[in-house]
């Protein structure tokens, strides 16, 4: 099975794959050289690539059976919609490559996919699956529980020492120009990661978890 993994970061989706099925080749992009890096140390028998991982994905899409997309989240979030006006901040376009890649998957791809993303100040523009603090756009259908753990960020002192022991990795060892933290809260919850690859490849099915409309709540 060929999986691509793309915005890959730290690969925290990733992290428990190989619980689900064993005989898979993942290709994970990443244009950070120094995230890039580190993913390689973390998952050595993947394949990773430097590169724009929107203009991959276009050129590549045909080559994988599961892809994973997790576009950068800035220019939709919430939090930077409401920091506007605070120290000089000024309002910019939200980066349309999230719905580029959603419906070049819907109409072009024959293999499952899921498309992650934050939920936006605005009105989505296609319709997602949300689920706890996140949107999800894929082509099958999608546990009510991710069984995706919460990390409070009010609860803690250190924020960087709780993220690592959260996520099971030190971010101590980015040397990069991206800010730690901020890594740490932007990476995917590997539970999640874990059951939404379950789920597209069916070992979980409605039927296992009882679920019925709430499959395409939003």
């Amino acid at each position: 099975m060929k999986i691509l993994n793309l915005y890959a970061c730290l690969g925290g989706n990733r992290y428990k794959w190989n619980e689900v099925k064993e005989d898979i080749e993942v290709t994970a992009v990443e244009l950070d050289p120094e995230l890039a890096r580190l993913y390689q140390e973390r998952f050595p028998n993947d394949t990773v690539i430097i590169a724009d991982a929107h203009q991959y994905l276009l050129d590549h899409y045909k080559e994988f059976d599961f892809i994973w997309s997790s576009p950068p989240c800035p220019t939709h979030s919430r939090a930077r919609y409401w920091s506007i006006g605070a120290n000089g901040k000024k309002p910019i376009y939200p980066d349309m490559k999230l719905y580029e890649e959603i419906l070049l998957l819907e109409h072009h791809f024959k293999g499952k996919y899921v498309v992650e993303n934050v939920i936006p100040y605005y009105q989505p523009l296609l319709k997602p699956k949300k689920r706890g603090r996140h949107l999800y756009w894929t082509n099958f259908n999608l546990s009510n529980d991710l069984n995706d753990r919460r990390f409070s960020i009010s609860q803690t002192k250190n924020e960087l020492n709780a993220l690592s022991e959260f996520h099971n990795y030190n971010f101590s060892n980015y040397k990069g120009e991206q800010n730690k933290v901020k890594i740490g809260r932007n990476l995917v919850d590997y539970e999640a990661g874990k059951t939404i690859l379950e789920t597209a490849l069916g070992i979980i099915t409605k039927q296992d978890i009882n679920q019925t409309d709430l499959f395409d709540a939003v």
